[in-house]
């Protein structure tokens, strides 16, 4: 009896807050992806509403991967970090098997399973972040050697191995980004800090180098309008999608460029979509909602009752920041163009549980935490 009053007492410690606006950003999401897909869904698949379809299953599936992980113990999932972080390990090298790994546009991102397709990068960055958060909390009088931040960084860098050769440089960076977060959340010394960053900085321009195609994406990106039908095709009907929508935009259901004009409308540049039918007012209120979450995360990583919390959820939220972050800077040009969805709200079932279900067990850190501030 005692448990169980126990259980009621934390589960009404739930950030509100926290689960109301990752909702909303879900069902505005489901809105969004049936007005920037239905003309494009409706051509190729001939069904306006086979991506919003999709959607809306992987919210339910998210929704329940939320309340589930707000349940479970966040410590529970510390005892299985090994087997999660080999599985998606083994997934990410799925991908390359023939008949099972799904080639698109030319890279291998995502597995078939028969009846559903997911994309093992997506899951591999969060069971990164917990393998990473479980690691540097146990170890955390070692941090400041070599010796002790090299299970982390070996970690990070076959993620990252496994998710270049697909090839898929955004990811790359996002898992290189956050590898440099849960280091420097973890106690690391200035010293070896520059160690791991300068390399990690001085590969950007060499992977960039080695395929011709990011080349030509990053001259686009310097000047679009010298190829406006070619590499900078994308970026510039981007920035015709966001200067259409004005302040208060042209209304949902109503975008221009949705009409095959801008490519992924649905996925990568959605955000672009928002900008046209919520105008500059609906975009900077979607900004506001992430900028809430984070410092949600944030705010839950700073009154975790241990170590291990306060870097599992200073993770999950770096993931969600920078990934927000990016997909911005590309869809408003500020830097070059790549295929990176925005969090809760871009087309893609694999995404959405995903991060529904790590917001999950910062609800779970959230309502175990030393105090209510």
């Amino acid at each position: 009896m005692k448990n169980l009053r126990k259980k009621l007492k934390q589960n009404l410690k739930l950030d509100y807050l926290l689960i109301v606006l990752v909702l909303l950003l879900v069902i505005f999401g489901c809105v969004m992806v049936h007005s920037a897909s239905s003309v494009s869904a409706q051509l190729h698949y001939n069904d306006e509403f086979f991506f919003v379809k999709k959607q809306i299953i992987g919210a339910v599936i998210g929704l329940a991967g939320m309340i589930t992980f707000s349940m479970i113990d966040y410590h529970k999932l510390e005892r299985f970090k090994w087997p999660i972080f080999i599985i998606s390990l083994v997934l990410l090298a799925f991908v390359f098997i023939p008949k099972i790994g799904v080639e698109n546009y030319g890279a291998k991102r995502w597995v078939n399973l028969g009846f559903f397709t997911i994309q093992p990068s997506e899951i591999a960055k969060f069971s990164f972040i917990l393998l990473a958060s479980a690691t540097l909390a146990k170890n955390y009088d070692k941090v400041k050697s070599i010796k002790g931040i090299i299970p982390v960084v070996l970690a990070g860098a076959v993620v990252c191995l496994l998710i270049i050769m697909e090839p898929n440089m955004s990811i790359t960076m996002l898992v290189g980004f956050s590898l440099l977060v849960m280091l420097f959340a973890g106690g690391i010394t200035f010293k070896h800090f520059l160690l791991i960053l300068i390399p990690v900085i001085a590969l950007v321009p060499v992977l960039i180098i080695i395929e011709p195609y990011r080349m030509k994406r990053l001259i686009a990106f310097l000047d679009p309008w010298s190829s406006p039908k070619g590499e900078g095709f994308q970026l510039v009907q981007s920035l015709y999608s966001l200067g259409n929508g004005g302040f208060f935009g042209v209304g949902i259901g109503n975008s221009r460029q949705k009409y095959l004009f801008l490519p992924f409308a649905e996925s990568d540049f959605i955000f672009s979509i928002i900008g046209e039918e919520t105008g500059f007012l609906g975009a900077t209120l979607v900004c506001l909602i992430f900028l809430i979450i984070i410092l949600r995360g944030i705010k839950t990583a700073l009154n975790a009752k241990d170590r291990f919390g306060c870097l599992l959820s200073t993770g999950i939220t770096s993931i969600i920041a920078i990934q927000f972050i990016l997909n911005i800077c590309v869809v408003t040009g500020s830097i070059p163009p790549t295929g990176l969805p925005l969090p809760f709200i871009s087309a893609g079932s694999t995404s959405l549980v995903v991060f529904m279900s790590a917001i999950g067990v910062v609800l779970n850190i959230n309502k175990q935490q030393k105090s209510r501030v």
